[in-house]
């Protein structure tokens, strides 16, 4: 169970804060996108070392595509506290709200992680 849990907390901070290079701008400078709002600053209030303001920025611009206000709202507070989002995770089968957050969340977290890899 903690290995899952801290499984979790690792990939929750690598899809809210970095990762490796993407490709395939064809030689133009990359695109970055920025944006500022709940998650932008919840990812750089955490001081991890890969959350540059340009990286959050971008987790944040991603995250008013992918989210509602009131998931992005619902999502800040799992910055602080990783093991409640395992929580939801788990609780999903028994909890309609769950699991609907958790399929939103997880879908932002795969384009975050391709989208801002390289910021």
């Amino acid at each position: 169970m903690l290995r899952i849990s801290l499984a979790l907390v690792a990939l929750v901070a690598l899809v809210a804060c970095g990762g490796g290079r993407s490709s395939g701008n064809r030689g133009y400078a990359p695109v970055v996108q920025f944006a500022s709002g709940p998650i932008q600053k919840a990812c750089q209030a955490q001081g991890r070392k890969a959350a540059s303001r340009a990286r959050c920025g971008c987790v944040q611009a991603v995250a008013n595509r992918e989210l509602s206000s009131s998931d992005q709202r619902r999502g800040v507070k799992y910055f602080k506290n990783p093991h409640a989002l395992q929580e939801v995770r788990q609780n999903q089968d028994s909890n309609p709200g769950n699991k609907r957050f958790w399929a939103a969340w997880k879908a932002y977290g795969q384009r975050a992680a391709q989208v801002c890899s390289g910021v």
